[in-house]
């Protein structure tokens, strides 16, 4: 038994890994704030199965406090830790830089200076597909230079990459960056545009609808995400001298018009448009370059589009009705 400790590990993504940690015969420790950024219910019920499981351990303290951290590590060994917690999302960053700031920068680097007092030296990091910004050049690639960001979000997450290298080089810290291209699945969280158009679709209300409709987004479905970070979590632990950088997506483009249609064909329902122009800090399409996953982590989406976002209606209808 390991025991892995998950930021984050009451939200979307990291109660699915901790799912999955535990279903493997490992102990999780879980830090998450459960703030008011949506519904704190939300991250209740995604951890509820587990209130009576002594290897699920939760913590709810917020990274930005460093003596709570602290305590944390004083207090349990950790062999590996996966830090998922930030403030999320493009628009608001742009209202609230230095709450991003805050939170994705200094909260990060609390976490890696505790992480260096304790001697934990592996580390699985969520970044972002977002620090590739408009890059003309796609699919993107690992390679390709993300000194462009166009969102606070998206300049935290590069600039949680270059402190990551620079506890890497000073202090021996194995660690893997993911680059998650738009997650989605059961548990997604509700500001998300999958889980809103799902819900106001199903209530006959108007999609705030931006853009022409051909944006395009590389929708990546939850377990397949899951399955790239539980790879990820046993290179670093596996090898030394890690800095790596991964791309997780699916390697698809989906248009926002496709994105729509597919939840129209899943609830049987039409959408109600509202359109509107593009707005500030939106990337105009993301799509993953796997190849590199694929190669070091064996990392193998399998969930197409309309398979998965079936899957996330089901989820919805079931726990809304």
């Amino acid at each position: 038994m390991k025991t892995y400790l998950v930021t984050g590990g009451a939200g979307f993504i990291g109660s699915h890994l901790c799912d999955n940690l535990i279903e493997l015969g490992n102990k999780v420790i879980v830090i998450d704030n459960f703030n008011d950024y949506y519904d704190p219910q939300i991250k209740e019920r995604n951890i509820y199965h587990h209130s009576k499981d002594e290897n699920h351990i939760v913590y709810r303290i917020d990274i930005r406090d460093k003596k709570a951290l602290d305590e944390v590590f004083n207090n349990n060994y950790v062999d590996t830790v996966i830090h998922l917690a930030a403030m999320a999302g493009v628009r608001p960053s742009i209202e609230d830089p230095l709450l991003y700031q805050e939170v994705n920068c200094m909260g990060s680097q609390n976490l890696l200076e505790v992480m260096r007092k304790y001697s934990v030296k592996k580390m699985v990091f969520a970044s972002s597909s977002s620090v590739y910004g408009n890059n003309k050049v796609v699919p993107f690639n690992e390679k390709h230079n993300v000194d462009f960001a166009i969102s606070p979000y998206a300049a935290t997450k590069k600039a949680n990459e270059v402190m990551g290298h620079v506890y890497h080089s000073l202090f021996g810290l194995d660690v893997a960056f993911l680059r998650f291209f738009t997650v989605y699945g059961p548990r997604q969280r509700p500001d998300l545009a999958i889980h809103k158009f799902t819900k106001l679709i199903s209530n006959d209300e108007v999609i705030p609808f931006y853009g022409d409709g051909l944006t395009s987004r590389d929708y990546t479905f939850v377990e397949d995400i899951i399955s790239g970070v539980l790879k990820s979590i046993n290179f670093v632990e596996s090898n030394s001298d890690v800095y790596e950088i991964f791309n997780l997506g699916e390697s698809q483009t989906i248009t926002l018009n496709t994105m729509v249609e597919g939840i129209e064909d899943a609830l049987g329902k039409k959408a109600k448009l509202n359109k509107l122009p593009m707005q500030p800090g939106d990337v105009n399409c993301t799509y993953a370059d796997i190849s590199k996953a694929k190669e070091i982590l064996g990392y193998n989406p399998t969930t197409k589009y309309k398979e998965g976002i079936v899957k996330f209606v089901n989820w919805y209808q079931e726990i809304n009705n």
